[in-house]
């Protein structure tokens, strides 16, 4: 999936009560991902699985946040929790409230990831992380180095929940 996507500024929406779940390897490659994930992506199962989950990232979506992600499981090895807007294959959004936890095997050690997405607190998501997220994007637009853009993005995060005196995981799961 090397195409890119432009945005058609639709939002695609799923019930209350669903779940959308997908499954990757440590390298964050799909391995797995259910029907109603394929419905709201509008990707097949042939085209989802093997392809890198960022495959579907909307362009709205600050790269500090998944740095924090990332960083959290890498870290803590624990779930992580953010609001997260992606792409489907036509170009609309949706918008979900992931949780994403490591997959172990028998020995303890990480092989993989799972997240479950529910539906988003819709007025957190207007109010509070889409003006976030805004501001966090056009930081990192402001610099021609990406790596500089994400570290001036993510160190302005940083500042936001120090003056909070929260953590990104106690923030998100706050709202």
């Amino acid at each position: 999936m090397t195409t890119t996507i432009s945005p058609t500024g639709i939002e695609r929406r799923f019930g209350d009560s669903e779940i959308l779940v997908s499954r990757t390897d440590k390298d964050g490659y799909i391995t797995y991902c259910n029907g109603l994930f394929r419905d709201i992506t509008g990707y097949g199962n042939k085209a989802l699985v093997g392809q890198p989950h960022n495959c579907m990232r909307h362009p709205d979506m600050p790269r500090s946040i998944f740095m924090r992600l990332w960083d959290g499981l890498d870290e803590a090895k624990e779930d992580v929790f953010a609001y997260v807007q992606n792409l489907a294959t036509n170009g609309d959004h949706y918008w979900t409230f992931a949780r994403i936890s490591p997959a172990r095997d028998d020995k303890g050690d990480v092989v993989g990831y799972e997240a479950s997405r529910r539906v988003p607190n819709r007025t957190v998501v207007r109010e509070i992380i889409e003006p976030l997220y805004k501001e966090l994007c056009d930081i990192e637009a402001k610099f021609d180095d990406a790596d500089e853009g994400l570290k001036a993005s993510n160190d302005h995060l940083s500042a936001l929940l120090r003056d909070k005196s929260t953590s990104y995981r106690h923030f998100v799961l706050s709202l």
